[in-house]
């Protein structure tokens, strides 16, 4: 058994395809480990097993914000673009949490985008799926306020937590695209309303319907 029996998406591929990535032997990778930084060249294509990937953007004044996150059946764009394009990363990609991946390499990439139907098919679809999610983030930051969009982002946290939201105000600020002190005054000013109840790294929703009508007021 090989790792393309735990990749699905990647059933379809032809004989010679499949024997050419069968070949290549995943990585296990700790929380934190950085897969690149803005600038590095792109070497090779990952297909996430498990885990999950962030890739962020840093500006000038250091704020970050999360773009999206790569995980088992997603790609990252970055790494299509530059394979595809020749540029260069221009955001970072970092684990959270124990990873595993398989790293194509840009020629065997290049190969089967030119000689497998099947991988290639793989590939355009989730670059497709990637690109309409890219352009919804550019939605909500250029035409939602930012707690309308801390809002939404709190309500998605809710439904996959057990309990209180485990996460610090810098964590949540990369994730709505703002700075730490713009998250701690609408939190705080949230608080004393009882919409939410906030601890040492955790966020309780007490009023989640007051949290929905402020995620749907847009400009």
């Amino acid at each position: 058994m090989t790792w393309l029996e735990t990749a699905p998406a990647l059933d379809a591929l032809e004989p010679r395809a499949r024997a050419q990535m069968g070949a290549l032997k995943p990585v296990n990778l700790p929380a934190g480990a950085v897969l690149f930084h803005p600038g590095d060249s792109v070497k090779g294509y990952a297909i996430v097993l498990t885990g999950r990937v962030d890739v962020s953007l840093t500006g000038t004044t250091g704020r970050e914000m999360l773009l999206y996150s790569v995980v088992p059946g997603q790609s990252c764009i970055q790494s299509t673009l530059g394979l595809l394009g020749g540029g260069d990363y221009t955001a970072e990609a970092v684990t959270q949490g124990e990873t595993e991946l398989v790293l194509l390499p840009r020629a065997l990439f290049l190969d089967l985008v030119d000689s497998s139907p099947a991988f290639r098919a793989v590939v355009f679809r989730a670059f497709a799926d990637r690109m309409q999610n890219m352009m919804q983030l550019v939605e909500k930051v250029a035409f939602q306020r930012v707690e309308c969009r801390l809002a939404d982002q709190l309500l998605t946290l809710t439904e996959a937590a057990d309990g209180p939201i485990r996460i610090t105000q810098a964590e949540l600020a990369t994730k709505v695209g703002t700075a730490r002190e713009v998250i701690s005054r609408r939190l705080d000013a949230w608080a004393r309303r009882g919409v939410v109840q906030t601890g040492r790294g955790t966020i309780t929703i007490t009023d989640a319907q007051a949290l929905r009508e402020i995620a749907q007021d847009v400009m």
